[in-house]
């Protein structure tokens, strides 16, 4: 469970084995068989981070490489592949540990626009790596 607003980088296709609550795994452990075994979001993550956390909202915002191959991961692996990497995955804590509804409002509120002003800039520099 988070306890900092975390930015995911990228998203996994295999390495799934848990069941869903509906107690559902693919049979064959991935999201999109002879899919990459990684994709990493176009939106450069660490610069979101950095950004956010000069603005001092007293909400920590972290980074991360792995969103637990369950169904986070599995819904940013595939979301990633079907925009081409133009997607964005964010883990929150659950309200009052740490952070109240009003800081976290805050803290996503900025982080997406930091996603859009880093997408605005950034475009003309996107050349869709993440081609399947």
């Amino acid at each position: 469970m988070a306890t900092t607003v975390t930015l995911e980088k990228c998203g996994h296709n295999v390495g799934y084995r848990g069941l869903d609550n509906c107690r559902f795994c693919p049979g064959s452990h991935c999201c999109v068989e002879g899919g990459p075994e990684c994709l990493d979001s176009v939106i450069d993550m660490d610069q979101v981070c950095k950004r956010v956390s000069d603005l001092d909202l007293d909400v920590l915002v972290t980074i991360s490489k792995d969103a637990g191959r369950y169904l986070c991961d599995f819904t940013y692996y595939t979301s990633l592949y079907e925009s081409h990497g133009r997607s964005a995955f964010v883990h929150v804590p659950p309200l009052g540990k740490p952070y109240s509804a009003q800081q976290l409002g805050r803290a996503l509120q900025a982080i997406i626009e930091e996603m859009l002003n880093v997408l605005e800039h950034s475009e003309s520099n996107i050349n869709c790596h993440n081609e399947h």
